[in-house]
């Protein structure tokens, strides 16, 4: 998820999910855009969490598709 300019993974996760900063978009818009693509995530707005998403660890095939999907969303390729 690093790669992407625009998450910054928390690090210390000891979880079947990741917490990521958004960085230069919004996390609810980026919901919205995963959600697009059939992607479920949760995003927050409390203090300390403000403008993150949150992203269950699935199986390989499932991060795969989440892989494509903010590949999609980063380069403005919607399909």
């Amino acid at each position: 998820l690093a790669r992407f300019d625009f998450l910054q993974p928390v690090p210390g996760s000891q979880s079947n999910f990741i917490l990521c900063r958004v960085i230069g978009r919004d996390a609810r818009q980026l919901k919205l855009d995963l959600e697009q693509h059939g992607i479920l995530v949760r995003h927050f707005a409390k203090p300390g969490v403000e403008n993150c998403v949150r992203v269950s660890v699935g199986r390989p095939e499932d991060t795969a598709i989440l892989i494509a999907a903010l590949t999609a969303i980063a380069t403005g390729s919607y399909e």
